[in-house]
């Protein structure tokens, strides 16, 4: 089994990473969360061009894939520079519908999704009850436990968030009736794996970002005339936050790898809790300017805990791993 990215792999990656270092994405957060957008569907799009959206689809619906390792690695680098919007719901959404068995329901809607020209967010069984940014999705999918698939009436009231750029919802009930019956339960199961997949490598890039801005702000920052970062207390807290991370990294790759529901549980699990653990060091090493909404680096901790939670919890994850 290869744990390392192929040159093609790496290749796609340094691309979107270009693309988002282009496109000055703190800004795009900040108008996202106040509800425009505009420039954050626009950076969307751009995304979709890449082929990103892509790697969630079969070739039959217009798509690249499925390929989980790449659109992993791409998911990544969505966090690492804390791209906002339900990109991992949207490549749920295309998993479920490609895997319903229903040609003429995933042509409706797929081929759109991976284009870029239409954005989903979905609810299902096992992942929470809340839609994610509902508000700024053209659809919005909702599974029963009953194993009914619906687009919902409507995006629902919108609820308080940790992360302004992650605004959360139930949707509103009823809604056209899209499909019924296992198929539709065992696709959710199949969408939930890609939902807590996709999470797992956005908490890795994360995790990614916020270590690299508090190395630079240790280097940088001053205390009795020399550097933090020469204190041994900041160097094993980044230590300790850098070790964290590069576990996750092995365990995310190998649930791409394989789509196993517990290496995905395991991978979930390890990034989200790294991503955490990044965020803490982050704010102790910055001190009291860390806690300002006006430094860039407040758009990274503001997403830490929500995705550590999202699809999954901790503790639900490690009853999958675990059962009984």
């Amino acid at each position: 089994m290869r744990f390392l990215p192929t040159d093609e792999q790496s290749d796609f990656a340094r691309t979107l990473r270009a693309l988002l270092g282009a496109a000055d994405v703190p800004v795009v957060v900040r108008s996202w969360s106040a509800g425009t957008y505009g420039p954050g569907r626009a950076l969307w799009s751009r995304l979709a061009d890449t082929g990103l959206l892509a790697l969630a689809a079969p070739q039959e619906y217009e798509g690249l894939g499925p390929l989980p390792v790449e659109l992993a690695l791409g998911f990544v680098e969505l966090g690492r520079a804390a791209m906002p919007g339900p990109l991992v719901e949207t490549a749920a959404t295309v998993a479920l519908l490609s895997d319903l068995g229903d040609a003429a329901l995933a042509k409706r809607f797929v081929p759109g999704l991976v284009s870029g020209g239409a954005v989903a967010t979905l609810v299902l069984p096992g992942g929470g009850p809340y839609a994610v940014d509902a508000a700024a999705a053209d659809h919005v999918f909702a599974v029963s436990p009953a194993g009914e698939l619906r687009l919902a009436a409507g995006p629902g009231a919108e609820l308080a968030s940790l992360d302004p750029a992650r605004r959360l919802s139930r949707p509103s009930p009823g809604g056209e009736l899209l499909a019924a019956g296992p198929h539709v339960t065992a696709a959710a199961a199949t969408a939930l794996r890609w939902a807590r997949l996709l999470t797992a490598a956005q908490c890795l890039g994360v995790g990614e970002a916020l270590l690299a801005r508090t190395v630079e702000y240790a280097k940088q920052r001053t205390q009795f005339g020399v550097a933090i970062g020469s204190f041994q207390a900041v160097k094993h807290r980044l230590a300790d936050t850098l070790i964290g991370l590069e576990f996750a990294r092995p365990l995310v790759w190998a649930a791409a790898l394989g789509l196993d529901p517990r290496e995905i549980a395991a991978a979930k699990v390890r990034a989200g809790e790294a991503a955490h653990r990044a965020a803490m060091t982050a704010l102790q090493v910055h001190g009291a300017v860390g806690y300002t909404d006006e430094l860039d680096l407040s758009l990274w901790l503001r997403k830490a805990r929500p995705l550590r939670d999202a699809w999954g919890t901790p503790s639900t994850c490690r009853a999958e791993i675990l059962p009984g």
